[in-house]
């Protein structure tokens, strides 16, 4: 009897390279749109920071948490296309 894992192919079980959204930009772009990813972030925890902190106008608050909250769902989309597209 033989082992039905033998028969498999190997490949099966790792990514191929550059299968990821972003496979068609070089490495080098695509680190580049994971720092944007990150800063898009950051950016979004500054302003929710300001919005809760500093800005006493409750309608100008929430246009600004509404705001973080797109930019951040932005950055998150972007980091999750980097990590699709990582094993190249």
């Amino acid at each position: 009897m033989t082992n039905p894992l033998s028969m498999m192919d190997g490949n099966a079980f790792v990514l191929a390279a550059a299968r990821g959204p972003l496979a068609n930009m070089h490495p080098m772009d695509v680190m580049w749109v994971s720092f944007y990813s990150i800063a898009a972030m950051i950016i979004s925890i500054l302003m929710l920071t300001a919005a809760r902190k500093w800005i006493k106008n409750s309608i100008l608050s929430s246009l600004i948490r509404i705001i973080a909250f797109i930019v951040f769902l932005i950055g998150s989309l972007l980091m999750v296309l980097v990590i699709f597209t990582w094993p190249s």
